[in-house]
């Protein structure tokens, strides 16, 4: 099980290691950029994927999504918009590499905005210290991680996005995740354990989604990987 276990979290950080070098190529070949629609960058990235790392999977749907449609949450979906020259832009992505998920997110922002960019720069700072949060207590619950994100996006003058923190990853088909499943996500509904096995006996993997927002301004950022590894 030891052997197994190892192979499983080696896997986990093999496949997000492809995302983010997958992201990078994004960002050095300018795919996010004004005068675009968001479908066709996704569409862009999604051929960025299988030209890097051959026919690419996505076990959830592609997301890339810019100014006010940055504020809705991963259930929504929103009309296609073409992305402006002073916009905040995220991208999600679920890119399966030998069988095994990786959920990878990141925020680019157009322009010199200089809201725009604090979000951005705040974005993995929150995630950094919910990880911390995470690291430093062996018995945190769900509904404790979500908690302490939420109070550390109101600390940096943010507010959380959507329902929920995160949620289960592991090998395709994806871990059963549900959303009448609690269990499975880093909501104020679960009391249970994140450390913990599931029903096969193999240990839980977790992935932190820090969605902040600002609705004043109707913008809002994105910034996703793997918390248990």
């Amino acid at each position: 099980m030891a052997d197994d276990e190892s192979t499983r979290a080696a896997c986990l950080l093999d496949a997000q290691a492809k995302a983010v070098r997958l992201f990078a190529e994004i960002e050095e070949r300018g795919l996010v950029a004004p005068g675009q629609g968001e479908r066709a960058v996704s569409d862009r990235i999604r051929d960025l994927a299988n030209e890097l790392f051959g026919k690419t999977r996505h076990w959830h749907k592609r997301i890339v999504r810019s100014g006010p449609n940055t504020l809705m949450p991963y259930r929504e979906n929103p009309p296609d918009r073409v992305i402006g020259a002073d916009d905040i832009v995220f991208a999600d992505f679920g890119p399966i590499f030998e069988e095994y998920e990786a959920d990878f997110g990141r925020t680019f922002v157009l322009g010199d905005d200089p809201v725009k960019q604090r979000l951005r720069d705040d974005l993995p700072k929150v995630f950094a210290a919910g990880r911390r949060c995470f690291e430093a207590d062996r018995a945190i619950t769900g509904k404790q991680l979500y908690a302490e994100v939420e109070r550390l996006a109101a600390a940096a003058g943010w507010e959380l996005g959507g329902w929920h923190a995160g949620h289960l990853v592991g090998e395709f088909p994806h871990e059963w995740i549900d959303g009448a499943d609690v269990e499975s996500y880093i909501t104020p509904a679960n009391d249970t354990l994140l450390r913990r096995t599931d029903k096969a006996g193999r240990t839980c993997h977790w992935i932190l989604e820090v969605h902040l927002v600002d609705r004043g301004r109707e913008f809002g950022g994105f910034y996703e990987e793997l918390l248990t590894l």
